[in-house]
């Protein structure tokens, strides 16, 4: 059986196809039909098509957009190419693009059953070497999981003169740094361990060229390399990746799950230091489950942990300057100013000058657009400090001047905010509630998950598993002014199925737990009288 789907906007045109290879093919072909790109795209993702007949003049998208976008979901689908032009150009953007045939109109009976003939032995040959490409990767990932796996036990258990040359040159590194992590399941039944093992080897490997290890009680090694010469915000880069490896596992498998992240190092002989490294941020990490990272935990004191999140935050605020975000900054002002306080409120000196550092960190955001940006507030900035110890009036202060870029950021932006994020934000504010994922996103958007990530990062300056989750938390926090609601309902009104993992996020994000805030909220009202 051949699956085949016909693609023209002229019904007349598809009909004649049909009637050629039901009366050519019979019961061998199995036919689909659409009148644009868009519904043929629709087909191609929900349907195994084998064999596309693509017109190449279509309103909306053309034939040879709609092939560019087909190839992405299936490049073993055989494309013939119709139209009414006999042009060169046509004819060969269509082969560059992996077309198999370009037929002209009108169409001929015996054309059209030769080609689909020929179309059909070349399925018949792609089908056969993807059956020996499956066994084969089958007997490699067999052999390569036992490679993996002592290669992380030579890791643990290494000394000074284990030999690792065998293992880098047989996984292709060379001049690499690494870290390590250790992943514990709360697994304990013999018969579950299997299948969850799989699964987590399957995220893990969907998200980095990573090693896995095998079981070992109930944890897991994990080996994360990279190329020295990508050394450029590896921090940064280390924390997304295994943010985003946590948040999947926490969401597939279990909230408990808990992980211990290394340092990185570049000295492969240093690998049994840096998984005891990874293991003792593991037994610093809650027993219900969460992330560590070893760096973190080995922090001087709660003043330099604080000077950290006080960078960060910073950063944080100009990123959505950046993209002219005013809806958020005045509470992340806040945030901002309640970290200062709480840090220096006896040396109110300091505090000013960091917010001096701040103030001239948002300008230059602006400067870096617009070289010519001049603003008096921030000339005066220094004096207007100096001549307050008011928390109130700073933080007023700051938030004026952060709206201010951003009035001068988004008048000198050309174009407006790219519709497919528009239309993406739209999508995730409608469907908080629903478990969905990137991959769910950008199918809606009718683009790929790789650009739809790129495009996130640049329009919004987050990454988009931190914006969807600020958004849920945002939701929450207001959902928790409605004493009618129990806390159990709104986790799922806000996309979380696990309520003990929605409170840890909470509570990361604003300090307490949400039966803390929402208590807070009561405490407030009776003593305001609201």
């Amino acid at each position: 059986m051949y699956n085949i789907l016909l693609t023209d906007d002229e019904q007349i045109v598809i009909d004649s196809l049909t009637l050629i290879l039901t009366r050519a093919f019979g019961e061998e072909v199995k036919l689909f039909t659409a009148l644009s790109g868009v519904q043929a795209l629709e087909i191609v993702r929900k349907e195994k098509i084998d064999i596309i007949f693509m017109d190449i003049h279509m309103p909306g998208l053309n034939g040879l957009e709609t092939i560019g976008l087909i190839k992405q979901v299936n490049p073993n689908i055989v494309i013939t190419i119709l139209s009414a032009y006999d042009q060169f150009h046509y004819a060969q953007e269509a082969l560059n693009l992996g077309a198999f045939k370009y037929l002209t109109k009108p169409l001929k009976r015996d054309a059209i059953t030769e080609t689909v003939r020929n179309a059909m032995s070349l399925v018949d040959t792609k089908r056969g070497a993807l059956s020996n490409n499956i066994e084969l990767h089958e007997k490699l990932n067999f052999v390569s999981s036992i490679v993996e796996s002592d290669f992380i036990y030579s890791c643990i258990f290494s000394n000074s003169s284990t030999d690792f040359s065998s293992y880098m040159d047989y996984f292709g590194l060379a001049d690499v740094s690494f870290f390590m992590c250790c992943i514990e399941l709360p697994v304990t039944e013999k018969e579950k361990r299997f299948d969850a093992y799989n699964k987590v080897r399957d995220i893990l490997t969907s998200k980095s060229r990573c090693i896995v290890g095998s079981f070992m009680t109930n944890r897991i090694g994990v080996f994360f390399p990279f190329k020295k010469e990508e050394s450029e915000n590896v921090l940064e880069r280390q924390r997304n990746l295994i943010e985003t490896v946590y948040s999947l596992l926490a969401t597939k498998i279990t909230a408990k799950i808990r992980i211990g992240v290394s340092e990185i190092d570049d000295n492969i002989q240093n690998a049994s230091h840096i998984y005891n490294n990874a293991l003792s941020a593991l037994n610093s990490t809650d027993s219900s489950g969460g992330l560590t990272f070893y760096t973190e935990m080995i922090a001087s004191s709660d003043s330099n942990q604080n000077i950290q999140r006080i960078k960060e935050l910073s950063q944080k605020i100009v990123n959505r300057i950046h993209v002219a975000d005013a809806g958020s900054v005045r509470s992340l002002v806040t945030e901002y100013m309640n970290l200062l306080e709480a840090s220096y409120s006896a040396q109110f000196d300091i505090l000013k000058n960091h917010v001096f550092e701040f103030l001239f960190l948002i300008r230059n955001t602006v400067l870096q657009i617009n070289p010519g940006y001049k603003n008096q507030a921030f000339d005066k900035a220094f004096s207007t400090l100096a001549a307050t110890n008011d928390r109130q009036q700073i933080e007023q202060f700051i938030y004026e001047r952060c709206l201010e870029c951003i009035t001068a950021i988004a008048g000198l932006q050309e174009k407006k905010v790219n519709p497919i994020i528009e239309k993406a934000c739209v999508y995730i504010e409608q469907n908080l509630a629903s478990d969905f994922g990137l991959e769910q996103v950008a199918s809606a958007m009718n683009v790929s998950s790789f650009y739809l990530s790129k495009l996130f990062k640049e329009e919004t300056g987050e990454n988009f598993i931190s914006y969807v989750t600020s958004l849920r938390l945002e939701k929450a926090k207001a959902l928790l002014g409605d004493d009618s609601l129990i806390i159990k309902e709104i986790t799922a009104m806000v996309g979380y199925n696990d309520q003990n993992y929605f409170s840890k996020l909470f509570k990361q994000k604003f300090g307490s737990s949400p039966s803390e805030y929402r208590d807070s909220i009561i405490k407030t009202a009776k003593l305001t009288g609201k």
